[in-house]
């Protein structure tokens, strides 16, 4: 990990159902409990949220049922651990119930400790991902890039699948 520069996760979603569905109503009612095992993880920096304590109200893309859930995190190693961990986890196991499979619905990228990055740039990072692959501008835990400057990881096996699979 490079003290210098943090990795920014995003990720979207599209729901089966309006958020204020019953549908939905299981997974609105484990966002406050899973944000706040996130914002007291270990290697947490920052989330995207809105005055009401998550990004759900936000509407970046043209259709209405996306999401997008945007943080940002001391190393990867931090954020895995959170990710892969037994509440965050749990929840993750039931995403198909709540959401259509998408291709190139997560990246990861570095930024400058300190940054903040927008909604903006996240879109562009997917678009990155979705054109040229994982490269060092926008990339996966599968296939991952160290932070600008740091040396290569010696072992990303145990970051290679997804347990929630």
């Amino acid at each position: 990990m490079s003290s210098k520069h943090h990795v920014v996760q995003v990720n979207i979603a599209r729901a089966k159902a309006p958020l204020d569905s019953e549908m939905l109503a299981s997974f609105m009612a484990e966002l406050e409990p899973v944000n706040a095992l996130a914002d007291s993880a270990p290697g947490f920096v920052w989330r995207l949220q809105t005055e009401e304590g998550d990004a759900t109200s936000l509407r970046p893309f043209p259709d209405d049922q996306m999401i997008v859930n945007m943080s940002v995190w001391e190393s990867i190693e931090a954020l895995w651990e959170f990710v892969y961990s037994a509440g965050h986890l749990t929840v993750m196991r039931r995403r198909r119930e709540w959401f259509n499979r998408m291709e190139d619905h997560q990246t990861l990228w570095w930024i400058p400790a300190g940054h903040e990055p927008t909604v903006d740039e996240a879109k562009e990072r997917l678009e990155l991902l979705a054109s040229s692959g994982p490269t060092a501008e926008a990339f996966t835990f599968k296939q991952r890039f160290p932070a600008p400057g740091a040396a290569e990881p010696d072992d990303t096996s145990q970051l290679a699948g997804c347990p929630a699979d």
